[in-house]
């Protein structure tokens, strides 16, 4: 068991399935209180009975408030989990770059401004955001999706450097293929990128327990990305080139 999770308030935001779903079992599992939070009410009631949670369905961006009430005034760990995998290039829609910056982003914001005046004043709270390999690096085929994944990890990394001093912790939990019902919508793309070393969403959840054990923010349920974010910070161009190479790829294949 994880001492700094038990008897914790945590609200895991898009729950309903796939990694949040992972994340509110394992935090359940190791003696936390669990807000489950979907879009879907019977998705997120469903994941709350199955491990005796509160479900407090609606907009990820708006539930902060609800979520502190149903676990009786505080939140401790808060899971910015929700995502849209929003594909296209620049010529994306406003529509489709809206919905990814104000889910992959914004959602994020708001909730650290709900949160953040609590946690600073008593010395203690826990953000993880789910963000994605993407975030660190990129992903042919869509842009919303990536430019709004690094600025999630952006966000992630100024709150850590901006108040680990006065007791806040942040993980940014950066995967790439995960088996859920958004790598199965990733199309031609991720089948080519992703799928080959897909892994299970209790395996996100593991890499975040163990990063929460040994206090990181980076956890990277991929090992290997590690070694492509070192290549990309190194020497960017040949980088580039590789990805670029990858990109002419999927072009033949379709």
């Amino acid at each position: 068991m994880v001492e700094a999770v038990q008897g914790a308030g945590v609200v895991v935001t898009g729950a309903g399935g796939g990694i949040g779903a992972a994340l509110a079992r394992r935090f359940a599992a190791e003696g936390a209180r669990v807000v489950v939070n979907d879009l879907d009410a019977g998705k997120a009631e469903a994941v709350a009975e199955e491990i005796g949670g509160i479900a407090v369905p609606g907009d990820a961006s708006a539930i902060v408030g609800a979520a502190r009430d149903a676990l009786g005034g505080t939140v401790d760990v808060y899971c910015a989990n929700a995502g849209v995998a929003s594909g296209g290039s620049e010529a994306a829609g406003e529509d489709v770059w809206a919905l990814a910056w104000d889910v992959n982003v914004m959602a994020h914001v708001r909730a650290a401004q709900a949160l953040l005046p609590d946690w600073l004043e008593r010395g203690s709270g826990r953000f993880v955001s789910t963000v994605s390999a993407a975030g660190l690096l990129t992903m042919i085929g869509a842009a919303p999706y990536a430019v709004t994944k690094h600025g999630a990890y952006a966000f992630a990394e100024w709150l850590s450097l901006t108040y680990r001093h006065r007791g806040l912790k942040v993980h940014a939990i950066c995967p790439q293929g995960v088996r859920t019902d958004m790598l199965a919508g990733t199309g031609s793309a991720g089948d080519l990128v992703l799928v080959p070393t897909a892994i299970e969403p209790e395996d996100v959840a593991d890499a975040l327990f163990k990063g929460i054990e040994e206090d990181r923010f980076l956890i990277l349920p991929h090992p290997e990305v590690a070694g492509y974010y070192q290549a990309r910070a190194t020497d960017p161009d040949r980088w580039l080139t590789n990805m670029n190479h990858i990109q002419q790829k999927w072009e033949a294949a379709r």
